[in-house]
């Protein structure tokens, strides 16, 4: 939402006009139900126009009223930020989406750390200032807020961006006495807003805090993410997208530009109730997720695979054979099957075999992938059947009456050990019931790796599994090939 953020500059100290609010009031219905849509799928398309409509919106509504920043220059920027946005977009794939969302939302908290800073420094401008030229007590609060919170939206995005992108370990980072660390530079954090909202200088003069708290939150954003484990990922990239509407909230108040209030409350509130969901989901403490590296201790100590132990290996003509003799497959889709582009195939995969008669359903885990939803996009993508996807808590009483669980890119999400082993990262963690199908097969490039929270599987070793060591869409377009 980092438009709102920059159109909020615009915003003067003039009364916004009653058409502009009602403008803006439209802007925040058609946010919300964009958010709305994008609950399901099968209204996704819908949810999306309607956020667009609501952006345009808001945005024009800002630009029409304002009276202070030069419209040549916010052509010029909305013009290159367009042509920035839409070439990545074209060039971006759908394995790369975790860390794209990543790296915008550091990009909407850089924002809010940049229009912050430009109001302390020319509060004039921005209409926060009293009688005497200080800024307005209200004003300071909401200035350090909203530049802390941007501060630690940026520089947590950055690290998400790395881990996501493989560009720093998913492993936990540990730093001994972390959270006597975290939790001091948060207190610090606060006391230093407080100490600046009760200064007797508000402006440029009582600068030293200003830039203190920002260093300060650039720091504690590294320090909260490094040590969170690549299970808990998913809920990591909500939760920054809650932190940058949060961030974009703080803004709005301090700008006077309702249409940033609106839309970072919308965000922020949807972004927390996210991670929240999610955190449940995974059997996961929402306090201890955001503290930094649930597990994190075990993690590091056990990452490494275990010693490797007898397992059956076949082929695709193995699997297809099984699987057309089949009444009911339930397939469960990973991150691996992001990475190969196999969507496609596994669609043509089902649909060969609905043709010869058996049941298809897809078995969808909430942290499956690297971000909410994963999963779910590219399986529309792929024009699979809405009626077809299901969710854990819906399809995993039904693995025992299965025939045949085909595991395609998964791993951390049909581990055992999130059952039976304390020590296990993902101790605690809902998985899919796999242990209780008839034939398990279960595509993975080979047996070297080990799933994003870095530990062993004991379903690559059950009697029942078939493992199909190959690149996911090579091994589902031979098993299609072996089909027909």
């Amino acid at each position: 939402m980092s438009f709102s953020i920059l159109a909020g500059a615009a915003d003067s100290a003039t009364a916004t006009p009653a058409w502009a609010m009602l403008a803006y009031l439209a802007a925040g219905v058609f946010f919300i139900l964009a958010l709305r849509g994008l609950s399901s799928p099968a209204t996704s398309r819908a949810g999306n126009r309607n956020g667009m409509i609501g952006m345009v919106l808001a945005v024009v509504t800002t630009l029409v009223t304002h009276d202070i920043a030069n419209i040549v220059e916010i052509g010029i920027a909305i013009f290159l930020g367009g042509i920035i946005g839409v070439t990545v977009a074209r060039k971006i794939a759908m394995t790369s989406m975790p860390e794209l969302v990543a790296g915008f939302h550091s990009l909407v908290g850089l924002a809010a750390v940049v229009v912050g800073l430009a109001a302390w420094l020319n509060p004039g401008a921005f209409g926060i200032t009293d009688a005497a030229g200080q800024i307005l007590m209200v004003s300071r609060i909401e200035l350090g807020l909203g530049i802390a919170i941007g501060a630690i939206t940026f520089s947590g995005s950055v690290i998400a961006f790395l881990k996501l992108s493989g560009r720093m370990s998913g492993s936990p980072i540990l730093l001994p006495g972390r959270h006597i660390i975290n939790l001091g530079t948060l207190v610090a954090i606060l006391g230093m807003i407080g100490a600046y909202a009760v200064s007797p200088d508000g402006g440029a003069g009582e600068g030293w805090l200003i830039i203190a708290i920002t260093i300060a939150a650039f720091l504690i954003g590294f320090l909260l993410i490094i040590p969170i484990g690549g299970a808990d990922m998913p809920v990591v990239v909500s939760m920054l997208n809650s932190y940058s509407g949060w961030a974009a909230a703080a803004m709005g108040f301090t700008l006077g530009n309702s249409a940033m209030i609106i839309t970072g409350a919308l965000v922020g509130s949807s972004g927390a109730i996210l991670s929240y969901i999610m955190c449940k989901a995974m059997n996961r403490s929402f306090i201890s997720v955001i503290a930094g590296g649930f597990g994190g201790e075990s993690a590091a100590a056990g990452g490494e695979p275990r010693e490797q132990r007898p397992y059956k290996q076949g082929s695709a003509e193995d699997a297809a054979y099984m699987l057309e003799q089949a009444e009911k497959v339930i397939i469960i889709p990973g991150y691996g099957m992001a990475v190969a582009q196999a969507q496609h195939a596994l669609r043509e995969m089902a649909d060969t075999l609905k043709e010869k008669g058996v049941e298809v359903k897809y078995a969808i885990h909430p942290v499956a992938g690297r971000m909410p939803g994963h999963m779910n996009v590219l399986l529309a993508e792929a024009n699979v059947p809405y009626d077809e996807v299901f969710e854990l808590e819906d399809i995993n009483s039904e693995f025992a009456q299965t025939d045949v669980a085909f595991i395609i890119g998964a791993n951390d999400v049909v581990n055992p050990a999130a059952k039976t082993d304390k020590s296990s990262p993902i101790y605690g963690m809902p998985v899919f019931d796999v242990d209780k199908a008839k034939q398990v097969f279960f595509i993975k490039r080979s047996m070297g790796g080990v799933g994003y929270a870095g530990v062993d599987n004991d379903v690559f070793y059950m009697n029942q599994t078939v493992m199909l060591l190959s690149d996911a869409k090579k091994m589902v377009e031979e098993i299609v090939k072996a089909l027909d």
